[in-house]
């Protein structure tokens, strides 16, 4: 028969949803896995799963009862943890919407939104487009299997512990916001360079032959131009697309200890 005290119980409980707790919260707030479009159950259901597989190479568990203060605080840090580390990547997929953005409102576009169900929001039709495009990237460099390497990796680098993370992680999460603004202009810069060219060369058309209709002609030069130079960028989006996912994916896993 098969015998067991209350410790050993609660050291199993604390190893399975210390980390299932985790888990989830990336699971709801880091891109693709977040997605609208995957049921909220399939989503749990992957979170139990990853948890069995990862639960046995987890380093030990703090000797804490769950239900006591202590384990509910560190309940809630990890569900802290794992939104962090969703975040830490969000920005990343946020910075392709804002380069889209960008691209859109240069080309004449900006007023062309709808409602997308994946964001909940109103978005325009080329931050949809190239949020579909870099996704679909993101999937083909199996960003997903990484995704659980580092789920797995993080409780190495961020173990599940009562110290509190420092303020100076939640600074290093606050000023990677920063990364929307710097690489959504980065990524539309190409883009922007031939706007701003056809722009002067209209003006300057204009201030030559002024009879000419340029508000005619204008707006279906710049968003030809503007489609022309989309899909040339694209041929070239695979190699900084891999270096910007690889910082998401660092800073998912080092968010806790920045430099």
């Amino acid at each position: 028969m098969f015998s067991f005290t209350s410790a050993q119980l609660d050291q199993w409980i604390a190893a399975f949803f210390y980390p299932l707790a985790r888990i989830l919260a990336v699971a709801a707030t880091a891109p693709f896995l977040s997605n609208a479009a995957m049921p909220r159950r399939v989503r749990l259901i992957l979170g139990f799963a990853l948890t069995l597989g990862i639960a046995p190479i987890l380093p030990p568990m703090p000797p804490v009862s769950p239900a006591s203060g202590i384990g509910i605080a560190i309940l809630a840090q990890q569900i802290l943890i794992g939104v962090g580390m969703g975040m830490s990547m969000r920005f990343i997929f946020t910075a392709v919407d804002m380069g889209a953005a960008i691209v859109a409102f240069q080309m004449g576009l900006g007023f062309a939104t709808f409602y997308d169900p994946q964001s909940t929001a109103q978005t325009s039709v080329i931050s949809n487009f190239l949020t579909l495009f870099v996704t679909l990237l993101f999937l083909a460099m199996n960003g997903h299997l990484i995704y659980f390497a580092v789920l797995a990796q993080s409780f190495t680098a961020i173990p599940v512990s009562e110290t509190p993370l420092d303020a100076s992680s939640w600074r290093f999460l606050v000023q990677m916001g920063s990364l929307i603004f710097s690489t959504g202009l980065l990524l539309a810069l190409p883009i922007l360079v031939v706007l701003l060219m056809t722009n002067l060369a209209l003006g300057i058309l204009n201030k030559v032959s002024p009879q000419l209709h340029l508000m005619a002609i204008g707006f279906p030069i710049t968003l030809g131009l503007g489609f022309i130079g989309l899909m040339l960028m694209m041929n070239y989006l695979a190699v900084p697309l891999e270096r910007i996912f690889n910082d998401g994916l660092n800073a998912m896993l080092y968010f806790a200890l920045p430099p």
